[in-house]
């Protein structure tokens, strides 16, 4: 059961980012006959923390200690996340938490935290998507979807950025303890109910790596040409390398296998036409590659969740479609 839940901070935590996790558990909300959670506050570093928000910190009385107690443990983002190295016994807490069925969540970049850890090898994880590649140099065994809300691995729960924090913490409280409790809630804090977790992130268009990876001219190229119809042995040619090898290195350096990185990008680069054109529908099918306005539709509602018209209405207004 969902009772105890404890939110762990490192040194240059985001308020927001704890306040979503704050708002969700550690809220009294038993006058609505909500459930009550016994939340607490954990310092990782000591009892006043810094935020990244200039002359702001927060005080606690709790330690590591307190984790040993909680059901969910959640870690929010930080500044600095992606480079820092963290405390010893902090990992060494989460991983003691997992192997005794606690679950953990983490928001944002609180999931580099999970992957020092080693809670993300093997398991499906999702990340902001701009902190995709970093993770999955720092994680080579993790699996990352860097294009969706919120991964649930029970009992590693992982979500995306700071909105898809609060979809992770209502999933949770769905699974655990029904829709109503979880609608309630999201009445209170007027977000939306539900927010299935493949539901893709609006995310801009990356750039790929062009230094220090095997594959990164290689980047480059398949970005450049998303237009034409590639292969493996292809690309593997262009980069020196069997294909196997480059299938191996391409996984290790972007975290996915060269179909779904073009097939990604394809979709990023359609997203950017509707968003800022007024290119046809054909037009923008074939300078992505998918050729056909069916084919485009078909991608775009399998990545997105909606149709492109309706994704160009989303963002140029009804008077678009």
């Amino acid at each position: 059961m969902l009772k105890n839940v404890a939110a762990v901070l490192l040194d240059g935590v985001h308020p927001f980012e704890l306040g979503v996790v704050c708002e969700v558990f550690g809220i009294d909300r038993s006058d609505e006959g909500l459930p009550v959670y016994d939340f607490a506050v954990v310092s990782a570093e000591g009892p006043t923390l810094n935020t990244h928000v200039g002359g702001l910190s927060v005080s606690t009385p709790y330690g590591l200690e307190r984790l040993e107690e909680a059901d969910l443990i959640a870690v929010p983002a930080g500044a600095d996340y992606v480079v820092r190295d963290y405390p010893p016994a902090l990992l060494d807490a989460l991983v003691r938490a997992v192997e005794r069925g606690t679950r953990v969540l983490s928001v944002c970049s609180g999931v580099f935290v999970l992957g020092a850890a080693g809670l993300l090898d093997g398991r499906r994880c999702s990340v902001h998507w701009r902190q995709a590649g970093e993770l999955a140099v720092r994680n080579p065994r993790a699996v990352i979807e860097p294009d969706v809300l919120y991964v649930d691995e029970d009992p590693v729960i992982t979500s995306a950025g700071t909105a898809a924090g609060i979809d992770a913490c209502l999933h949770l409280v769905r699974k655990e303890q029904g829709p109503e409790v979880a609608n309630k809630i999201a009445r209170r804090m007027v977000v939306p109910p539900h927010r299935d977790g493949g539901q893709a992130q609006y995310i801009e268009r990356p750039l790929p790596r062009t230094s220090c990876d095997t594959v990164g001219e290689v980047l480059v190229w398949m970005e450049e040409h998303l237009d034409q119809e590639v292969t493996v042995e292809q690309l593997a040619a262009r980069a020196h390398m069997s294909p196997r090898t480059f299938a191996r290195r391409f996984q290790q350096e972007t975290g996915t296998t060269p179909y779904r990185w073009i097939l990604r990008q394809r979709v990023l680069l359609a997203q950017e036409l509707l968003e800022g054109s007024d290119e046809t529908m054909d037009a923008i099918a074939w300078r992505t590659g998918f050729g056909t306005a069916a084919a485009l539709r078909h991608q775009f509602v399998r990545a997105i969740g909606t149709t492109p018209n309706a994704y160009r209405r989303a963002f140029r207004g009804p008077q678009a479609a």
